[in-house]
């Protein structure tokens, strides 16, 4: 074989999953796609998300708090490693609310779901007095919010770089410029690219975002991946005005205030729209109004990979066995489980993570 592993995308999916597989002395070579390809690891918001997910299935919530309980080590190691600041903060995130019946319905959501997970779910819910002294800046629209303890954010970018060049570091090949266009299986598997490169691997991992939808089917996968936009729009830098992030906007390490993101149904396009950039810009300046004197450097639009219910899909596939389908929208904040808990699964070990609700077998 030429390669323990072929892992099909180079986003931080797939890297994430290669750099923890280098760990263990696996042979990895990662196969990535051409420039046009789309790319959710470029258009990331950067959040290191807990809250809010998995109120239907608590699983979700449990293994999202994992690799959150993960990232500083993770990040620690690998920014060492690979001479890059991933820009990591966990000092919790917000999630702003504009009205009281908004703030009391979600704050019965979250203590159902801290109950099903055993009272683990840290967070407090701060009254428009508390949470101005937390956010000075605040607008006089929000009249609370629901700090969770376990949030924060980093940097997406550096992220993906780093992984790109510690994996290289640790002996991984990484093939650029490649779309994979058929995969199949007698001793081992046989992986053919667009242009005629051709390989062998003992297993293979497809966390190749919405080009599992093609591809999948080939391997045995459902794959019933679907795109959504997300727009979002970068200020000039400031000086200090966000403490904490939220899912409207947060301040990077660097100064700008990035504010996002859209959730728009429009297939593949991965345009910028007015309609969409005026949107997130009137809901931040009514989150932090001194934003309505601050000056937009970029916009910018990404597709999301999202599944019919929008959690991960973690798959053996039934008919070629050693082939894995490995997806889902919330690639950072899942990098370091991906990264420190996934190979485990791949290899099968004693200590592999209990993933089985996770597979295509939901979909029937």
């Amino acid at each position: 074989m030429d390669t323990d592993y072929a892992i099909i995308g180079g986003g931080i999916v797939g890297l994430s999953v290669a750099w923890g597989l280098l760990q263990r002395g696996r042979r990895v070579t990662v196969i990535d796609g051409d420039d046009g390809a789309f790319r959710a690891s470029r258009g990331n918001f950067g959040l290191i998300w807990v809250q809010s997910k998995g109120m239907k299935q608590p699983r979700y919530a449990a293994w999202s708090q994992q690799s959150a309980a993960a990232w500083k080590g993770f990040a620690e190691e690998l920014g060492e490693a690979s001479g890059t600041d991933l820009g990591l903060e966990q000092k919790g995130g917000y999630d702003f609310h504009f009205s009281e019946e908004s703030l009391a319905q979600t704050v019965a959501q979250y203590e159902t779901l801290k109950t099903r997970l055993g009272g683990n779910y840290p967070y407090e819910v701060l009254g428009r007095n508390a949470l101005k002294q937390e956010e000075p800046a605040i607008g006089p629209g929000v009249v609370g919010a629901i700090l969770h303890h376990q949030d924060g954010h980093a940097n997406p970018l550096r992220l993906l770089q780093a992984l790109a060049a510690d994996v290289r570091r640790l002996g991984g090949r990484v093939l650029t410029g490649k779309t994979v266009v058929d995969v199949t299986k007698s001793d081992g598997f046989r992986l053919t690219c667009d242009d005629a490169t051709a390989l062998t691997a003992e297993k293979v991992v497809l966390s190749a975002g919405l080009g599992a939808a093609s591809l999948g089917p080939k391997m045995g996968f459902r794959a019933p991946v679907r795109p959504q936009r997300g727009q979002v729009l970068i200020t000039e830098k400031l000086p200090p005005l966000i403490n904490r992030p939220s899912l409207i906007a947060r301040q990077v390490s660097e100064g700008g205030i990035q504010i996002g993101a859209t959730n728009e149904e429009v297939g593949f396009d991965d345009g910028v729209s007015l309609p969409g950039i005026g949107g997130l810009a009137r809901q931040a300046i009514e989150a932090y109004p001194a934003l309505a004197r601050v000056r937009l450097l970029r916009s910018w639009a990404a597709l999301r990979i999202l599944t019919p219910d929008g959690l991960p899909i973690y798959q053996q596939s039934p008919e070629m066995p050693g082939a894995f389908l490995v997806t889902c929208h919330s690639g950072v904040t899942l990098a370091a489980a991906h990264a420190r808990f996934l190979p485990d699964w791949l290899e099968g070990t004693d200590t592999a993570p209990q993933l089985e609700v996770f597979n295509e077998a939901r979909f029937s």
